[in-house]
C-alpha cells in the first residue's frame, strides 16, 4: 500500500490528530506512513464511543526500508527461456525482456503444471525468484501454488528449494530459498491462483543473487579500532547494530590518504570463515569501500597476508565475503580504494564476522522456505495439523481501512498452503488479544477493530462475530485461566487514550460476553517507555494459575499476581531480578510453575531524543510455584548470545526452550541487527547453545511455535506496504533432537494408544511402541506479535507402567489449564514421539 494514496486525508486529520496524540507526532517522522500494519482507525464502527471518533492512530515506519539487507536481481544478459507449454504469441522468452506489456503463457489446451526453465549461461549464487504476473486486464494464468527446482545442468535437478501460494492479484511475488550455486531454475506452476482455468502466464521473471554464507557470530565484548575516524563517527559504529549509524574515516580538514583500515577484535581467537559489510545506507555513497583486502592476526601485532582481497560495487547492497575458515582474534579490513572515486574517504554502517554453521546433529537443520500468499503476523496451531495464518487484508489502500481479514492455511501433512480468503466478521484481525479456548475454538480479540471480537472454530472452520470489547484496546494480552475464561489487560495502542484495565471473557454457547474488571488496573503493568501509555502496557506476558487467577510476568520489570474473581484485582510480585523493562521479549512456561523469561528491550523502539535502543541479553528464570500467598524467586541464568528484541521462543517437550528471530536494534519494519540464528536454552545447564541460521530474518510481525511432530514453525515479519521486510514465508526447524550425529532422522518413539479427552485429576492409559520413561503434555498454542501465552509444558511421569502401557495423572487445572494439549512420549535420548492430541477439561 503506497502512502501517497493518504497524503490528501492525512493533511486533513492530522490538526484532529495533534491535538489528541502530542506525544505520538514525535514518532511520525515522515508522511510514509505504513499502510495496514497495525493501523487503527477510530471513525468506521458504529458502536465506537463517541470521543473515540476524534482518534486516528497508525503506525509509522521509523527507519527507512533501504536500511534493509535485500538480496539484488542479476543481470539477464544473454539469458534463455523455455517452457513446457506457451502460446505462439505468447512465447517463454517474453519473461526476460524487461517489458511488463508482454508474458508468456501457457497453451489453452496444456493441463496443470506448467513449467518455466530461466538458463542463466552459468552457475551462479542464487537465493530467489521474483514474478511478476501478466499485468494486462485479465488475470488468467495468475499462478497460485508454485515450486521452485534448480539444476547445474539441465540434467539433475534438486528437489523443491522453495515451495508455496502466491495471490491472485499483480503485485510482484517472491520466493526465497536458501542460497545455492545453479545454472538453470525452474518454476513450476501447479494450480492457477483463480481456478479459472489450466492455464499459467507471467510478464516478467527474476533470479536474485546470493552467496552461501556462515552465520555471524555473536558479537559481545568485541571492540573495534581504525587508523582514522570523522568526528561523531567511531568505528565503534560497525558493531552497534543500528545501520543508522556509521565509522566514517576523517574528513574534516585535510582528510588522511587512503588507504584506510578498521580492526574488529573479537575478545578471544575464534574459527572464521568470512566478513560482512554493510555500507552506509543514510542516501549518500561517500565512503562506499571499493578495493579491499582482508588479513587476520591471533595477536593484533602479527597480521597475515590477505586472506581474501577483490573489489565492491558502489551501492547499498550488503557485501559477503568468504573465505579458508582460519583461527584469529583479530580481522582487519583495509580500504585501498572508495568504489565511486568520490574522494579519500572510507566508511561502513555495520561490519560482521561469519564462523561455521552447527553441524544439523548439534545445530538442527531447516526445510525448504514455503510461501505464503500473505504474511503470516498471526498463527495458530490446528488439531487437524494444519497451521492456522492470517495477517492484514493488503488488497487495499483504501480508506477507511476494511473490516475483512485475510486468511491462509498451511497443511503440514501435504506441505501446501491454501489459497488466501477473506474473512468478514466486521473485524480487522490485527494487533489483536489471541487465546485458545478450553474447547478448542480461537479468541481474536481488539486489534485494528478496536472493540471487535471474532471465534474460529477449527473443527467446522467456521468464524463468528463475538460481544464486542467493553474497553476499545489493541496490542493487549490475552491469556485462559483456570475456569476457562479469557483474561485481556492493556493496549493502550489502540488509541493511546490509557486506562485498558482488565475485563473477562466467558464462553457461552457460540460466542460469550465480556465483562469488566474494574480492580485489575493497568497502571500496575507499566514499562518507563519513552513513548508513553500508547506503549508501556503493551503485549503483557500472562500466565493463568489456579482458581481463576493469573501471574504477569513482564515485560515491565515489575510482576504481579490478577485475581479475576468478583471486580478484580491486581497485587505486585515485585520485580524480575533484572530489575528492567523487557518489552518485545518473551516469557514461557517451560515447567510447573517455571517461566524463562529473554530478551526484550527498555522501549518499544526509538522515540524523541531515545535513539539507538539497544535489546538485552538478559534471561531470568521466575519461579512461581509456591503461589501467590509466598514470595516469587527469580533466577538470572546465561545470557543470550544474541541481543534479541521482537522475538519469539517456542517450549519443546523435552523442556528446552528455542530462542527464535530478533533483533539487536528493535526498530519496526527493519531487519537491522537481525538474529538468524535460534538458540536453545537448556534448563538443566542454565545456558543457550546457538543453532543452524534461518535462511530470512523474522523481526517485527513474526511467529514461531510447536508442531505436533515435535518440530517448531518459524514465519512472517514486516508487512508495511511495499517495503523490502516484507516476508511472506515460513520455515520449519527440526530441532537436534531428532537427529543423529550424522543429520539422518533418529528412530523416535510413538505413541500407539491415547485417549482424546481426559479430565483434570484424572489418570489415563497409553500405548507406546518401545520403552517411553517421560511424557510431556505441551499446550496448543496461538501467537502473534511474539506473543504466546497459550504456551505451557507439564511434564508427566508415569505411576505406573505394565511392559509399555503406562498411567498418567492428570494435573489439576491450575496447573494443565483446560484445552488442547500435544502429548509426546520421550525416550531416554529425549527423542519426542509425534503428538497424540488430547482434550484436557
Amino acid at each position: 500500500m503506497n502512502i501517497y494514496n493518504y497524503t490528501l486525508k492525512i493533511g486533513k486529520l492530522m490538526g484532529r490528530f495533534a491535538r489528541n496524540h502530542k506525544a505520538t507526532l514525535l514518532l511520525l517522522n515522515s508522511i510514509l506512513i505504513v499502510g495496514v500494519a497495525c493501523v487503527v482507525v477510530q471513525v468506521h464502527n458504529s458502536h465506537r464511543h463517541a470521543a473515540h471518533s476524534q482518534h486516528m492512530h497508525m503506525t509509522a515506519r521509523t527507519t527507512a526500508a533501504s536500511f534493509t539487507k535485500s538480496a539484488s536481481p542479476l543481470p539477464r544478459s544473454g539469458w534463455i527461456a523455455t517452457a513446457s507449454s506457451q502460446e505462439a504469441n505468447y512465447p517463454a522468452r517474453y519473461v526476460l525482456d524487461g517489458n511488463n506489456g508482454t508474458m508468456w503463457h501457457s497453451r489453452v489446451t496444456r493441463p496443470l503444471p506448467h513449467t518455466i526453465t530461466i538458463d542463466m549461461r552459468a552457475v551462479k549464487g542464487i537465493s530467489g525468484l521474483t514474478y511478476r504476473p501478466r499485468q494486462d486486464t485479465s488475470s488468467n494464468g495468475n499462478i497460485g501454488r508454485y515450486s521452485i527446482t534448480v539444476s547445474p545442468d539441465n540434467i539433475t535437478w534438486s528437489t523443491p528449494v522453495t515451495s508455496g501460494t502466491w495471490s491472485d492479484d499483480k503485485t510482484v511475488k517472491e520466493a526465497v530459498f536458501v542460497p545455492v550455486n545453479a545454472r538453470y531454475v525452474r518454476l513450476t506452476a501447479h494450480t492457477e491462483a483463480g481456478n479459472r482455468g489450466p492455464w499459467s502466464a507471467a510478464a516478467e521473471i527474476n533470479i536474485l543473487s546470493g552467496v552461501v554464507a556462515p552465520p555471524a557470530l555473536p558479537r559481545n565484548g568485541w571492540t573495534a579500532t581504525a587508523t582514522d575516524q570523522g568526528a561523531n563517527y567511531p568505528p565503534s559504529h560497525v558493531l552497534d547494530g543500528n545501520v543508522t549509524t556509521l565509522w566514517h574515516s576523517q574528513f574534516e580538514g585535510t582528510p588522511l590518504p587512503l588507504p584506510h583500515s578498521i580492526v574488529i577484535d573479537m575478545a578471544k581467537v575464534e574459527s572464521i570463515a568470512g566478513l560482512s559489510y554493510l555500507p552506509r545506507a543514510d542516501g549518500s555513497k561517500n565512503g562506499n569501500i571499493g578495493n579491499y583486502s582482508i588479513s587476520v592476526s591471533t595477536d593484533g601485532t602479527s597480521w597475515s597476508a590477505p586472506v581474501v582481497s577483490g573489489t565492491w560495487a558502489d551501492n547499498t547492497d550488503e557485501k559477503i565475503v568468504a573465505f579458508t575458515r582460519v583461527s584469529a582474534r583479530f580481522v582487519k579490513l583495509t580500504a585501498t580504494s572508495e568504489a565511486g572515486n568520490r574522494g579519500p574517504w572510507s566508511a561502513a554502517a555495520e561490519i560482521n564476522i561469519l564462523g561455521s554453521t552447527p553441524a544439523p546433529g548439534v545445530g538442527g537443520k531447516w526445510d525448504a522456505p514455503i510461501g505464503f500468499p500473505l504474511v503470516p503476523t498471526s498463527a495458530v496451531l490446528l488439531p487437524n495439523n494444519k497451521l492456522l495464518t492470517f495477517s492484514a487484508n493488503t488488497d487495499t489502500g483504501a480508506y477507511p481501512f476494511p473490516v475483512t481479514t485475510r486468511v491462509a492455511i498451511l497443511d503440514l501433512t501435504t506441505g501446501q498452503v491454501s489459497l488466501p480468503s477473506n474473512i468478514n466478521t466486521q473485524h480487522h484481525m490485527f494487533c489483536t488479544g489471541l487465546a485458545i479456548l478450553a474447547d478448542g475454538r480461537v479468541l481474536i480479540d481488539g486489534g485494528s477493530s478496536d472493540r471487535a471480537t471474532t471465534i474460529y472454530n477449527p473443527y467446522n472452520n467456521t468464524w463468528t462475530k463475538g460481544p464486542l470489547l467493553n474497553i476499545a484496546r489493541a496490542y493487549q494480552g490475552d491469556t485462559l485461566l483456570s475456569n476457562g475464561k479469557v483474561l485481556t489487560l492493556g493496549g493502550s495502542w489502540n488509541d493511546s487514550a490509557g486506562g485498558k484495565d482488565g475485563e473477562l471473557f466467558t464462553p457461552s454457547g457460540t460466542t460469550g460476553s465480556w465483562t469488566k474488571l474494574p480492580g485489575v488496573t493497568a497502571d500496575k503493568i507499566l514499562t518507563a517507555d519513552p513513548a508513553g501509555i500508547y506503549r508501556s502496557d503493551n503485549h503483557a506476558w500472562l500466565f493463568g494459575v489456579a482458581d481463576g487467577m493469573a501471574f504477569h510476568a513482564g515485560p515491565s520489570k515489575q510482576m504481579n499476581w490478577i485475581d479475576t474473581n468478583g471486580t478484580g484485582s491486581i497485587t505486585s510480585a515485585g520485580n524480575r531480578s533484572d530489575s528492567s523493562d523487557a518489552m518485545n521479549g518473551n516469557a514461557v512456561m517451560f515447567d510447573i510453575g517455571k517461566i524463562l523469561t529473554l530478551g526484550g528491550a527498555t522501549a518499544y523502539q526509538d522515540h524523541g531524543p531515545v535513539v539507538n535502543v539497544q535489546a538485552h541479553r538478559r534471561a531470568d528464570v521466575i519461579d512461581i510455584s509456591d503461589g501467590p500467598t509466598q514470595p516469587v524467586n527469580t533466577t538470572r541464568v546465561g545470557d543470550l548470545f544474541y541481543a534479541r528484541s521482537f522475538n519469539n521462543s517456542v517450549v519443546l517437550p523435552d523442556g528446552k526452550v528455542l530462542a527464535l528471530g530478533g533483533q539487536q536494534h528493535p526498530q519496526g519494519f527493519t531487519d537491522t541487527g537481525a538474529a538468524f540464528s535460534p538458540e536453545l536454552w537448556d534448563p538443566a545447564t542454565g545456558q543457550f547453545t546457538i543453532m543452524a541460521p534461518e535462511t530470512v530474518p523474522r523481526t517485527y510481525h513474526s511467529v514461531a511455535l510447536l508442531l505436533a511432530d515435535g518440530r517448531v514453525f518459524s514465519g512472517g515479519g514486516g508487512l508495511c506496504g511495499s517495503c523490502e521486510v516484507n516476508h511472506l514465508n515460513g520455515q520449519i526447524f527440526t530441532p537436534p533432537y531428532l537427529l543423529n550425529a550424522d543429520g539422518s532422522l533418529r528412530t523416535r518413539p510413538s505413541i500407539s494408544s491415547a485417549p482424546a479427552n481426559a479430565t483434570h485429576g484424572s489418570t489415563i492409559m497409553v500405548t507406546t511402541n518401545s520403552p517411553t520413561p517421560r511424557f510431556a503434555l505441551v499446550r496448543m498454542s496461538a501467537v502473534t506479535h511474539s506473543v504466546n501465552n497459550d504456551q505451557r509444558r507439564v511434564p508427566l511421569t508415569p505411576t505406573t507402567t505394565n511392559g509399555t502401557t503406562y498411567t498418567l495423572a492428570i494435573p489439576d487445572n491450575g496447573i494443565a489449564l483446560p484445552g488442547n494439549y500435544l502429548l509426546f512420549a520421550l525416550n531416554d535420548q529425549d527423542t519426542p514421539s509425534v503428538a497424540k492430541i488430547i482434550n484436557i477439561k
